[in-house]
């Protein structure tokens, strides 16, 4: 299978398992949810880079057309879902560092840098959830709250909670399955190998 087909497949279905883990309850009280879909992402972004992450993010974004999502305007669902899920693939800014710390047999640089993707991904998509909750969903906010301090507790909140997890999760699978993170074609992308 040719290289770029291979990684649409692989980013495609890393989309898809997202998604589908959007569908795990994983509700902190009554509006706090972590996004579990975020740790395959920001493994996928922190294996294949920034461009496969975003087209993979945009994807997982619009499969919640099929019915998962929540509707106030067509401005709101667009910047929700598309825009805000794309914003998760920027976990891949960190990938050459964390593959080179690993070829450099260097797991505590590796794992610093995970957690850094996991946070950047994680701070980029809920940062457009930010913009929607005070733009949209201000309105809504609890005992008469300024939108904008609404928006930052709970989508800070929301954020924080999904970046610490994801940062746990990934980080655990660096540590048992560093391959996870270097595929197989990493001389491809430019690499120096030992």
């Amino acid at each position: 299978m040719h290289n770029k087909t291979r990684i649409m497949v692989e980013g495609t279905i890393v989309a898809a398992l997202a998604y589908m883990l959007s569908f795990i309850p994983s509700n902190i009280g009554s509006s706090l949810t972590i996004s579990l879909g975020m740790v395959p992402m920001t493994i996928f972004a922190l294996r294949r880079g920034v461009r496969p992450a975003l087209l993979s993010s945009f994807i997982w974004g619009i499969l919640h057309f099929t019915g998962n999502l929540q509707f106030l305007s067509v401005l709101q669902v667009l910047i929700e879902y598309p825009i805000a899920f794309t914003f998760a693939g920027f976990a891949g800014l960190y990938a050459p560092k964390v593959q080179q710390a690993l070829l450099d047999h260097n797991q505590k640089e590796a794992a610093k840098n995970v957690i850094l993707g996991s946070l950047a991904g994680t701070g980029a998509r809920f940062f457009w959830h930010f913009i929607a909750g005070v733009v949209f969903w201000g309105s809504y906010a609890l005992w008469g709250m300024n939108p904008w301090i609404f928006s930052f507790v709970m989508n800070g909140a929301g954020g924080l909670a999904t970046g610490i997890v994801t940062s746990v999760i990934a980080v655990g699978a660096l540590k048992k399955v560093p391959q996870l993170f270097l595929p197989r074609d990493a001389e491809t992308l430019g690499m120096k190998t030992r």
